[in-house]
């Protein structure tokens, strides 16, 4: 064999050195909650994998065999609900299995519709000495065929957000982000499906966690085809609520600071 750098190292040394321009807590280890994603997950975690950075894969019960395809991944590791518990209930199981090993957890979805690479884009703008969650705002391709409910929910998400006191965002239901260890395990977040994205930011904002935005690209159409749980009515329901629970509450409970 030659003398030749592979490609995975080049990629790691570049984040290496991204991560020792930063002069505050720097481990970083990707969250990836996985529900019925077979024809993607191997994908998105070698990807993550590829980074350098820990990969913690929460599977939510599913009943496709997504654990199988990823299951002999070395390096990976893998917690399991044995039941659904929804999406927020997966991310917390694991940033607490994160928190041993990570200052910080990227979260991405395991449906291949964001690039793990990007992550690089989030963890350029966070300031020195500052711990806020970094949202990924999506940035699509004049080619893309973005599904309505998508445009329609982003928008209404955003508005919500602000009206419940929390912050001004342009994608309030990206699940690509960075949040703080441990910080977020501290939020008290009630909700626990999809709703759970909308309201960390809005606790967030209480508590005095800085948000913040980067733009990472976006595919609606990934390699194996991408899966959407996405339920038009029933998720709507279930945000009115989260956001008319946040709302009565910043009426009447008094904002806390951590």
């Amino acid at each position: 064999m030659g003398g030749g750098v592979s490609s995975r190292t080049i990629t790691t040394n570049r984040w290496i050195r991204l991560l020792a321009a930063l002069n505050n807590k720097n481990r970083f280890a990707f969250v990836i909650p996985l529900y019925n994603h077979a024809q993607t997950i191997a994908q998105v975690a070698q990807k993550a994998q590829a980074t350098g950075c820990p990969v913690f894969v929460v599977d939510d019960g599913s009943t496709d065999g997504s654990r199988d395809k990823i299951k002999d991944l070395q390096g990976i590791q893998i917690l399991r609900h044995e039941h659904n518990r929804g999406k927020g209930a997966a991310l917390l199981t694991g940033f607490a299995a994160a928190a041993a090993a990570a200052d910080w957890a990227v979260t991405l979805d395991a449906d291949g519709q964001h690039d793990p690479e990007d992550a690089k884009n989030l963890i350029a703008v966070i300031p020195e000495n500052t711990r806020p969650i970094v949202v990924g705002a999506r940035v699509y391709q004049a080619s893309e065929r973005i599904p309505w409910t998508s445009t329609f929910g982003r928008k209404f998400s955003n508005f919500w957000v602000r009206i419940s006191g929390g912050p001004a965002v342009s994608d309030s239901q990206s699940g690509f982000r960075i949040y703080p260890l441990p910080e977020v395990l501290n939020l008290n977040t009630k909700a626990r499906r999809f709703e759970f994205e909308v309201e960390i930011l809005v606790q967030a904002e209480r508590r005095g966690i800085p948000v913040m935005e980067a733009p990472v690209r976006v595919r609606y159409n990934p390699e194996g085809g991408r899966i959407s749980h996405f339920r038009p009515f029933g998720d709507f329901m279930r945000n009115a609520a989260t956001f008319t629970r946040l709302i009565f509450t910043r009426i009447f409970l008094p904002k806390k600071r951590l």
